[in-house]
C-alpha cells in the first residue's frame, strides 16, 4: 500500500541537539557545584526527555528511577540553560533538508513526534528553520503518555488524517521503534543517532536507512511499487 504520511523523531533523527543539551545539562551541574560531564555521555542520557535527562544528568547514571532531593532545582536550572541556548549549537543532519523537500514533494504529509517538551520544540524547529516542513508537532507534554508508549504516534495520525497503516515513523532509538510498532506504522531507524548508547541493529524495525534523503527515495520507490505491482527498493536490516 502506498504511504500517505511520514512520523519523524527529532533528536538524533533530523537534528544533532547533543551540543545545546551537553551545555544545558553542564550549566545546571556546574550551577548545582557538580563536575561537568562529557558530551559523549550526555548523548546517552538523550531521549525520554527533558526530566529523564536531568534524573540521569543528577546521577550521572543511566538509572531512570533515580530520585534526587535536588531534582525541582536542578530541573529550573536545566530548563533556564536550555531555553537560553536552545538552537544555537544544535545542527541538521546531512541529508535531511534534501529528504523533507522530496517527501513534501511526493505529497506526504509529515510530522514531529519526539519527547522533548513542547516549550522547547516549537522555538528548536523555527530557530533551524524546520518547522515549514511539518503539518503536525507532537511534543513528550502534547498527549497523556510519551514515547515507548504508542500514544503520540496514534495522536499524530489522527491529526493528520491518516491511518497508522498507512503511516511511516522514521527514528533513531528503542523508543520510536517500539512507539511506530505498537501504532501499526512502518518503521524505519536512522543508524547516526543516540539510542541511548546501543546498537540500531539490535532494534526490530522493517530497515535502516543511512539518511533521511535515502528514507525520500524508498516512499518514492514504494508509492510507485504500489502503483505498478513491483517492489519497493531493498532496505537493509542488519
Amino acid at each position: 500500500m502506498p504511504l500517505h504520511a511520514v512520523l519523524f523523531d527529532l533528536d538524533g533523527t533530523l537534528v544533532d541537539s547533543v551540543p545545546d543539551l551537553a551545555y544545558a545539562v553542564n550549566a545546571m551541574r556546574v550551577d548545582l557545584g557538580m563536575a561537568p560531564l562529557r558530551e559523549d555521555v550526555i548523548a546517552t542520557y538523550v531521549g525520554k526527555g527533558v526530566e529523564n535527562l536531568v534524573h540521569r544528568a543528577l546521577a550521572a547514571s543511566m538509572d531512570e528511577a533515580t530520585e534526587h532531593e535536588r531534582f525541582p532545582e536542578a530541573l529550573a536550572s536545566f530548563r533556564h540553560a536550555y531555553h537560553m541556548i536552545n538552537g544555537e549549537k544544535t545542527r541538521i543532519f546531512d541529508g535531511v533538508i534534501e529528504g523533507l523537500q522530496a517527501m513534501r514533494a511526493q505529497g506526504l504529509k509529515l510530522a514531529v513526534v519526539t519527547n522533548k517538551a513542547a516549550e522547547f520544540t516549537g522555538p528548536l524547529l523555527k530557530n533551524i528553520g524546520l518547522h515549514a516542513f511539518f503539518d503536525v508537532v507532537v511534543s513528550g507534554d502534547t498527549v497523556d503518555r510519551k514515547k515507548p508508549d504508542p500514544m503520540p504516534m496514534l495522536y499524530a495520525c489522527e491529526q493528520l488524517g491518516v491511518a497508522p497503516a498507512d503511516a511511516l515513523v522514521i527514528g533513531d532509538s528503542m523508543n520510536d521503534a517500539s512507539s511506530g510498532r505498537a501504532a501499526g506504522c512502518t518503521v524505519l531507524l536512522v543508524p547516526y543517532g543516540y539510542n541511548e548508547g546501543r546498537d540500531i541493529r539490535s532494534i526490530e524495525a522493517d530497515g535502516i536507512v543511512a539518511s533521511i534523503k535515502e528514507a525520500a527515495e524508498w516512499t518514492a520507490s514504494r508509492t510507485a511499487s504500489a502503483a505498478t505491482g513491483s517492489e519497493p527498493l531493498p532496505l537493509t536490516m542488519h
